[in-house]
């Protein structure tokens, strides 16, 4: 990073009184180590492999129907669902699917800025293992 605070070296070399030719190394080291982070990271939570995790995570929470992945992955889709879609997207019965979606509420896997408003995913504490297991590995 110094290397870009460098003085000009040769009329060739920027037009200031600072080294161009050492700014331009340090911003692709800077974007290589950038991009470098962003890969490692997108290992870590592996987002394409998020909708089996959910599978998992309902199958393994006890009183959760296996409807709710049906709703949890619209959810991963869409970002976020009306609370009146739970019938249409799980298959089940509206009161049915509200107690349903009410019970993903409870759980903490879903949440709501409002208790009338939309639904998206939230990831609480208990979740992370099932759902990110790459991100914090078992001791």
């Amino acid at each position: 990073m110094a290397g870009a605070d460098v003085p000009r070296q040769g009329s060739l070399d920027g037009r200031g009184n600072l080294s161009l030719r050492a700014l331009l190394g340090f911003i692709e080291w800077f974007l290589r180590a950038s991009l470098d982070q962003v890969e490692f990271m997108a290992a870590l939570f592996d987002l394409d492999g998020l909708g089996v995790r959910l599978r998992d995570y309902v199958a393994a929470r006890e009183g959760l129907r296996v409807e709710a992945a049906r709703i949890l992955d619209e959810i991963v889709l869409r970002g976020e669902m009306a609370r009146g879609d739970a019938a249409r997207v799980s298959g089940l019965k509206e009161r049915t699917a509200r107690d349903l979606l009410g019970a993903l509420v409870e759980d903490g896997i879903l949440g709501s800025d409002t208790p009338k408003g939309p639904v998206s995913l939230r990831f609480p504490v208990h979740s992370v293992e099932i759902l990110f297991p790459r991100l914090f590995p078992a001791a």
